[in-house]
């Protein structure tokens, strides 16, 4: 894991020391069920099921994100038909034709952020509707940039649907938490307290 990676929060772009992972690999370790370091796609999927996907989607979710990224975050060593994913080095598997919040280290850009709603929420100051997003989408791609392309829809797509509210809207406060990790952790909590309450 990373040792006192720095992280922007807030509402500038100063650097902090505040913790022992950066947003990127917050957002990744909800998905290392074992806590030890590496994520495999029988975790992924376990996540996937955790926030509420079913299994196609988890199925979907684990092959394509763990075959995706494995050798990205694993430089200079065999391949593995495991595909595991390093969480320490998921800021290689940074893809292009992205929003830009998490910069080449995996740390939260606070202004790239602002830049979201500043750009595409039209209709609410403080959520996108389906529409925005896809022109967010389609603002940030990069030329002939297709694999970038389709990784961002696939994630946006999948929070959108997971987690829009009744009236259609991607909320800020979601979308902040999606990026700092923190909203995969209570969506699994919600879960477990709606099965309890059944």
């Amino acid at each position: 894991m990373a040792s006192g990676s720095p992280v922007q929060h807030g509402g500038d772009d100063k650097l902090s020391t505040t913790t022992d992972q950066n947003f990127l690999q917050k957002h990744v370790s909800f998905f290392d069920r074992n806590h030890d370091g590496i994520v495999y796609p029988w975790e992924t999927f376990k996540g996937f099921r955790a926030i509420g996907c079913g299994y196609v989607l988890s199925t979907f979710a684990a092959l394509f994100i763990n075959i995706g990224l494995s050798r990205k975050t694993r430089r200079g060593k065999f391949p593995s038909l495991l595909f595991p994913i390093e969480i320490k080095n998921i800021h290689f598997a940074k893809h292009g034709s992205d929003s830009g919040v998490y910069d080449t280290e995996g740390r939260f850009v606070s202004s790239k952020f602002e830049e979201i709603f500043l750009k595409h929420a039209h209709t609410h100051p403080n959520a996108l509707t389906s529409d925005e997003v896809m022109a967010m989408l389609k603002a940030n791609r990069e030329p002939k940039d297709f694999l970038g392309w389709l990784a961002g829809f696939t994630e946006w797509k999948i929070l959108y649907v997971l987690c829009k509210d009744k009236n259609g809207l991607l909320q800020r406060e979601t979308i902040k938490a999606v990026y700092d990790g923190s909203l995969f952790e209570r969506m699994e909590k919600e879960k477990e307290s709606a099965k309890k309450n059944a």
